[in-house]
């Protein structure tokens, strides 16, 4: 399992570094909340620096609670590809225990378990194909929002300067009024605005919405290390694999063949020995046939007794 390059709670730590750093955000907003409040809500000779601003800020919340929702999706993910793992080296016979069915990992081991069960080749490349489209779906939204929120200061700026150039026409107009003043520095004073809240927004959510690409790389390549080194050999059977194993199959036989000469040889050593002993045997018993020959004929001898009897 030592081979599997997995970052333990790699989810978890971005998450919590977005807290901490959402934290510092908001303790920096809240110290100069005098300043902010002038900056932005102030002088406002329009609603148009408020529209602007609290779009952008309505859409980074949207796209950063997207965000939150994924890390925490793959949390579990993560836990769920640990537990796997544990389940391969302890109870490989049931390497779903105690993982949801609809996790990533899941999915993937029953995928291959029913190709596996209805004889269809497996191609890992297919499957890795349909699991980053399917996932890719998921960093849609945060995409969109960090291409766009940069896109939003530079339409704020261009509406502001807009306002700006109707306030400078009031101006022109009134010579010098203060309503055309007024109006060309509340247009100036938006268009700064608006690409402050854009470019800070941008900074902000595109640092973790490339962590989110990251956790989301890692996660992937772990389930694809996973399937290359511990399930394709369980359930797919190739050429190269059925060729290695009839390769092995030759060499125990080829060990059979030459246990069954060995014993051959043995035998043969034992089936000459058995020869040897009955020739020995037989010499034997025909020395005492002799000999028994010899006896009854001096005992004929000494009781003269005739041959007949």
């Amino acid at each position: 399992m030592d081979s599997i390059k997995l970052r333990r709670n790699y989810s978890r730590n971005i998450l919590l570094r977005m807290i901490v750093l959402g934290a510092i955000v908001a303790a920096v907003i809240v110290y100069n909340g005098e300043f902010l409040a002038n900056l932005y809500l102030k002088r406002q000779e329009t609603p148009v620096g408020l529209l602007i601003n609290g779009f952008i800020l309505g859409l980074f919340a949207l796209g950063l609670l997207r965000l939150i929702l994924n890390f925490i999706f793959y949390m579990r993910e993560e836990g769920a590809v640990m537990r796997f793992l544990v389940n391969l080296e302890r109870t490989p016979d049931d390497a779903l225990r105690g993982i949801p069915r609809r996790s990533i990992i899941g999915r993937r081991y029953l995928t291959l378990h029913e190709l596996h069960d209805s004889h269809t080749p497996i191609y890992q490349s297919v499957l890795a194909s349909t699991l980053v489209a399917s996932e890719s779906s998921r960093a849609s939204f945060p995409k969109y929002v960090n291409n766009i929120l940069i896109l939003l200061g530079a339409f704020g700026t261009i509406v502001a300067l807009s306002v700006a150039l109707v306030g400078a026409s009031e101006m022109l107009e009134k010579m010098a009024s203060a309503t055309g003043v007024g109006t060309v520095l509340h247009g100036m004073s938006t268009a700064a605005n608006a690409t402050i809240t854009a470019i800070s927004c941008y900074v902000f959510f595109s640092y973790f919405y490339l962590k989110h690409l990251d956790v989301q790389t890692q996660l992937i390549g772990t389930v694809e290390q996973i399937t290359t080194t511990y399930l394709l050999p369980r359930f797919q059977v190739q050429t190269d694999s059925v060729l290695y194993e009839f390769t092995g199959l030759i060499r125990s036989l080829q060990g059979l063949v030459n246990q069954m000469e060995h014993s051959q040889r043995v035998f043969a050593e034992v089936d000459k020995h058995f020869i040897n002993t009955a020739e020995a045997y037989r010499t034997r018993v025909q020395s005492l046939t002799e000999d028994l020959e010899t006896i009854k004929h001096l005992l004929r001898i000494g009781f003269r007794l005739h041959e007949t009897e």
